[in-house]
Order: C-alpha cells, then sequence, then structure tokens
C-alpha cells in the first residue's frame, strides 16, 4: 500500500482491515522515498506483493498546482514511474492506481463519461498534475493490454473525510473552507484558547498559539480569516461533486477484490482504451451552497465573502458513474452527513491533541 498515511490510503488500509485482510505492508514517506528508484525496487525485492493500492501522490489546491507547476508533474510521474514499473517486474498479480476527475478536459460534457479523456484542452491550473495522472492511467492500460496484466485505474472526484489536510494553503476547498470558518466562528466568539489551540496542531506560516493575538489575528487576516467575516476564492459560482473518502475506499477494495481489466471495456471493442472507472455520487452542488452548509453546521454569524480576482478552477467536474454502478458499488453517505463528520472529526483531532500535551 503506497500512501497508507494519507486521506484515501489510511481509509483503504482501514477497509482493508475491518474485512480481514491483515497482510497488509505500508511504509511511511520517511521509511521509503517513492521517488527513489532504487529503494522502490529493494522495497518490492524484500516484500514480494501480490497486490499494490497506489495511493500516493503529490496533492494540493488551486494555488498550489498554479506555484509548484514542475513538482506536480515530475513527482507525481516519478512516483507512478517507480511503483507501477517495479510491480510488472515483480511479477504483480492486481494494482490498483488512483488518479483524479482533473484529467478531463476544462470543456468535458456532463457528466462526465470515462471517454470525455483526451478530446479537448485541459483546465489551466492543474495542467501538469492532471497530465501525470493521465500517464498513470495509461500505463495501467499498456501493461495490459502488451502484458496481460491486472491492473485497475480508478479517478475519484473531490475527496474529503478523516485524516484530510487542513493547510490553510494547501488544502482542498471543503477541508481549507471548515478550517477556516471554524478559525472565523472562535475569533467571533472571542475564544482564544480554541484559536490558539487549532493553530498549535496545525502552525500558519510558523504562527502558532503562542505568538501575540495581533500577530495571530495578521496571520489569519493573509487568509481571509476575520472576526467578522470569512473570505473564500472566487466567485462561488463552479459546481463540485464530493465523496467522503471512507466511501472511496470501500469502493476501491471493492473494485480490487471483484473486478479485473476485462470487465473495463466492452466486449470486442476494436481499440481498447478509457479502462479506467470514474468514481463519485454523480451529484454536484455549487462552492458556494458547500460553504453555506459548513457556516450552518459550525455556527459562524459573520459574513461570507468572495474574492473574484481569485481562480475559480474548472466551472463543472460532475462524473459519470454509470460504469461505477454496473460493477456493482453506489455511494451512501450524503454531503450533509459528510460535512457534520468531518468537522466532528476536526475538533476531535484538536481536543486530542490538547490532552496529550
Amino acid at each position: 500500500m503506497a500512501g497508507h498515511h494519507g486521506l484515501v490510503g489510511s481509509a483503504i488500509w482501514n477497509n482493508l482491515l475491518q474485512r480481514g485482510y491483515t497482510n497488509l505492508v505500508g511504509r511511511s514517506h520517511r521509511e521509503l522515498d517513492l521517488l527513489d528508484a532504487v529503494a522502490v525496487r529493494q522495497f518490492f525485492d524484500t516484500e514480494q506483493p501480490e497486490a499494490v493500492v497506489l495511493a500516493a501522490a503529490h496533492v494540493g489546491g488551486i494555488m498550489a498546482n498554479l506555484q509548484y507547476r514542475a513538482d506536480f508533474i515530475y513527482q507525481n510521474l516519478q512516483i507512478q514511474q517507480n511503483v507501477i514499473g517495479e510491480s510488472f517486474r515483480h511479477g504483480v498479480q492486481k494494482l490498483l492506481f488512483l488518479g483524479s476527475t482533473c484529467i478531463y478536459p476544462r470543456e468535458a460534457p456532463q457528466p462526465m463519461k470515462e471517454d470525455s479523456l483526451l478530446t479537448s484542452p485541459l483546465e489551466y491550473t492543474n495542467e501538469p498534475y492532471a497530465i501525470a495522472k493521465i500517464a498513470g492511467l495509461k500505463m495501467c492500460e499498456s501493461f495490459n493490454l502488451q502484458y496481460g496484466t491486472n491492473y485497475i485505474a480508478v479517478m475519484p472526484t473531490n475527496l474529503y473525510g478523516p485524516n484530510d489536510n487542513f493547510h490553510l494553503e494547501n488544502s482542498h476547498v471543503l477541508p481549507a473552507m471548515i478550517r477556516k470558518i471554524h478559525l472565523a466562528k472562535c475569533l467571533n466568539e472571542g475564544d482564544w484558547e480554541a484559536v490558539r489551540k487549532d493553530l498549535d496542531l496545525r502552525p500558519v506560516e510558523g504562527v502558532t498559539g503562542n505568538n501575540t493575538q495581533q500577530e495571530i489575528l495578521e496571520k489569519l487576516a493573509k487568509f481571509g480569516i476575520t472576526p467578522e467575516a470569512v473570505t473564500l476564492w472566487g466567485t462561488g459560482t463552479p459546481l463540485r461533486e464530493f465523496l467522503w473518502s471512507e466511501e472511496m475506499a470501500d469502493a476501491s477494495v471493492h473494485i480490487l477484490l471483484n473486478v479485473d481489466f476485462k470487465d473495463t471495456y466492452a466486449p470486442g471493442s476494436r481499440e481498447i482504451r478509457n479502462c479506467h472507472i470514474n468514481v463519485g455520487t454523480g451529484k454536484e452542488l455549487s462552492i458556494r451552497e458547500v460553504a453555506e452548509k459548513i457556516m450552518r453546521e459550525i455556527g459562524f454569524k459573520g459574513e461570507l465573502c468572495w474574492d473574484a480576482s481569485k481562480p475559480d478552477g474548472t466551472l463543472r467536474k460532475l462524473t459519470d458513474v454509470s460504469k461505477l454502478h454496473a460493477l456493482g458499488w453506489h455511494h451512501k453517505i450524503e454531503i450533509d452527513e459528510g460535512i457534520h463528520r468531518l468537522y466532528e472529526w476536526y475538533l476531535r483531532g484538536i481536543c486530542i491533541n490538547h490532552q496529550t500535551e
């Protein structure tokens, strides 16, 4: 399991354990750098895995994708090259590769079918990351076609859930909004103890709970967080689909155990392509609607503002999940329940961290 400490990887790991699979092997980034080809080969030589889940990736939100374009394409290509290549060399029986729905064109017809891949230009903001993920799924497809391997690629929609990243600059949209609105509520209510606990757990550009109130206020204001209002990027109009990470894990394990490469394309196809599988809910709502739901869940009484000078990203990216449904999996957790669960998890993490200090 590559990436077993991450948002999806940890959920897949736990899902497998709950199903009775205990012969799992994972390494932290400190223990195994997936960018190091020699280290990855040595790992495969030692462990000889029968199956591989490639959930490790270099990921981030719009700002990170814009600023660190070289990192996103280079690191993801390197990780995929090393893990998929060694899987082939070591005769791995089954491989599950996790991509992203950002592989689809910016103007793809909605909802996006798997066959929309490579039909028109990509969204500019995350083009390097998308190209890396397209390369990964095509590697899986190509090894299957040439060598008869059984590598499956799944493309999850926007994910959120336990072990999410709440970094104010590099996280994805939903956890970032939860943290911003939580901090704004604490400021609004003058709950400085809660603000300091939060910053002790997740410092913001070096600012922790030990800084002065003025320093904290100035740093949070940089990210649009004030006692009176929260300012979010863009216009709030883009539509997004969100899937609870533990459900992504359940779908992934279902596919790992029950789906083979031959099940991912129509029998008798003259050209076998786009064999990847979309994983999502098939439902969408606007970023503004999500922010308003989070405001209600957290109970922030201030104002919600939008900075239209910042990019919106792709306007719509709804997945067509008919292939997934045909393969026997449907989601169960809707967005309101998911937001409630994630905020509860976030608060629990702050309390646990504070109690252990």
